[in-house]
C-alpha cells in the first residue's frame, strides 16, 4: 500500500563493518536500494524511520519515498532487513525502486472474523491453516489486509483462498483451494482392548475351560489315536 511518507537517505561511499559501526554510532544505519533502470546503491538511513514503517499496520508491504540527497524522491519497498538477535534493534535494510506503472508480487495477510457455528453450536474446532495470500497488482492496489468472516462455518466446512473477494488489479497467486481456515470436530478416544474385552468370570461367575478333543457320551474325553 502506497502512503505519503518520506525517509531521508544519504548515499554512502564506503563500507564495511567498521562503516555500519560509525553510522550506528550517529543514529543511522546501512542500507541499498536496487531495481529499476539504475544500479544497486548503498545509502545510510534511520532505523528507526524504518522500524515505525515495518511496524505499522501494511509492515513491509508499504510503499513510501526516499529521498537521497542530491537525488529525485523515489518510491520503494522494504524487502529485506535485519535485527539485532539481543537488542532487537534494526541492522540493516534493503530497499527495492518501485515503478508504480508496473504490477508486483506481494504477500498480504489473512484475519478470520467471528465464531464459527461449528464451534459454538457443534461443539467443533476452529483451526486457522494459512495467514497470508500471495496476489499479483498494481503498487496503489495492494490491500492492508483481507478480513474474512468464518460465523458460518460448520463442522467440516472451510474458507479457502478462492473464496477471497478481490477487487481492482488483483490477481490470486495461491492455489485457490489452499485453506485458509476450517472447523473440525474433536476426535473421540477410541477404547482400549482392555477396556472393551469380555471378562468372562465376571459374566458367568465361572472361570473359563479351554476344551481338548471332543467328548464321549459317557462324558470322558476321547483318546487320540495311537500311531502305528
Amino acid at each position: 500500500m502506497r502512503k505519503e511518507i518520506a525517509v531521508a537517505a544519504e548515499t554512502r561511499e564506503s563500507r564495511g563493518k567498521n562503516e555500519a559501526r560509525r553510522l550506528r554510532v550517529k543514529g543511522s544505519m546501512p542500507a541499498v536500494v536496487y531495481g529499476g533502470e539504475a544500479g544497486p546503491e548503498a545509502v545510510a538511513v534511520s532505523p528507526k524511520e524504518l522500524t515505525r514503517i515495518l511496524q505499522s499496520t501494511t509492515g513491509h508491504n508499504t510503499i513510501f519515498n526516499l529521498d537521497v540527497a542530491g537525488k529525485d524522491r523515489t518510491p520503494v519497498m522494504i524487502v529485506d532487513w535485519q535485527f539485532h538477535p539481543i537488542k532487537g534493534s534494526l541492522l540493516h535494510a534493503d530497499l527495492k525502486r518501485i515503478d508504480l506503472s508496473q504490477r508486483l508480487v506481494v504477500k498480504v495477510p489473512v484475519v478470520t472474523q467471528g465464531d464459527p457455528r461449528g464451534v459454538k453450536l457443534q461443539g467443533g474446532i476452529h483451526e486457522i491453516i494459512t495467514r497470508e495470500i500471495e496476489i499479483e497488482c498494481l503498487p496503489d492496489d495492494i490491500p492492508e489486509q483481507y478480513v474474512v468472516n468464518v460465523t458460518d462455518l460448520g463442522i467440516g466446512q472451510s474458507v479457502r483462498a478462492g473464496d477471497i473477494p478481490l477487487q481492482g488489479s488483483t490477481r490470486l497467486l495461491s492455489p485457490p483451494d489452499a485453506v485458509i481456515s476450517h472447523v473440525i470436530s474433536l476426535r473421540a478416544e477410541e477404547p482400549t482392548t482392555a477396556a472393551t474385552a469380555v471378562d468372562v468370570t465376571a459374566a458367568t461367575g465361572e472361570p473359563e475351560v479351554v476344551k481338548k478333543g471332543k467328548k464321549e457320551e459317557g462324558g470322558e474325553a476321547t483318546a487320540p489315536p495311537k500311531k502305528k
